[in-house]
């Protein structure tokens, strides 16, 4: 075992039990005060805007999928596509979903299905609005700008791994006066997000989808045990600052 391995297994070694006291905390309904992200605000109108005007809600998934050095953004797009799909369900109005990764796709349409429960039409329906696009960008681009120009959207959510096509899709949605929410980790990707979005999710912030928009006891665990890491590693980057001024 090197020793980037045995600092990732002491970090392990503090991170789980961190995360299981935090969960059992909040399961006992001691919450945190989370602080205040106006995206997530914006994530909560977005579709009842678009019932409200009988046009469509699109969410972008972005170029990554279940594998990679993406998959955590992938993911954050999953949690924000699971609470909006169970907004829409409620209304009968299924996002129209568009992703470029294949591997991917069975996942999304799960997850658009998930809302309906018993009711097979209505899930098959919802799955058929989950839609492969194509695995290059500059093809994915091209498609994602159909939908938007083509399909009667009212609002645009993209969030995920993305380009610099990220620039194409956001530019064709503010265009239309869309209402637009991105989000992005990639620091050359995050100038085109704040640019063309209303409202932005950028780097970690995505991260916490789970916990402010389902409020699940251990998403919101997650938070904290990752702020108590924090707060771990500060205290050990200034002990070893110490160790070496001293000795």
């Amino acid at each position: 075992m090197n020793e980037t391995q045995r600092v990732m297994l002491l970090f392990l070694v503090v991170f789980l039990p961190a995360l299981y006291l935090a969960g059992r905390r909040v399961q006992r309904g001691i919450l945190p005060d989370l602080r205040l992200i106006p995206a997530f605000d914006a994530l909560r109108g977005v579709t009842a805007r678009a019932i409200e005007t009988g046009r469509a809600l699109h969410v972008s998934l972005g170029l990554g999928g279940i594998t990679g050095d993406v998959t955590a953004d992938s993911l954050a797009g999953i949690s924000v596509l699971e609470y909006l799909a169970d907004q829409s369900a409620a209304a009968g109005a299924p996002p129209i979903v568009t992703l470029a990764d294949p591997t991917l796709l069975p996942l999304a349409q799960d997850v658009v299905r998930r809302p309906y429960g018993p009711d097979r039409e209505g899930a098959a329906r919802a799955a058929r609005h989950v839609r492969w696009i194509a695995p290059e960008s500059a093809a994915y681009a091209a498609g994602v700008m159909g939908v938007l120009g083509g399909e009667g959207v009212d609002a645009n959510v993209m969030i995920g791994a993305f380009g610099d096509e990220y620039l194409l899709m956001g530019e064709a949605a503010s265009r239309r006066g869309m209402a637009h929410v991105g989000g992005a980790s990639d620091p050359n990707v995050l100038p085109f997000v704040f640019a063309t979005a209303d409202e932005t999710l950028m780097g970690e912030d995505m991260y916490a989808a789970g916990a402010y928009l389902s409020g699940r006891p251990w998403h919101i665990g997650s938070l904290l045990a990752q702020d108590f890491m924090r707060w771990v590693i500060v205290a050990g980057i200034v002990a070893l600052v110490v160790v070496k001024t001293v000795f």
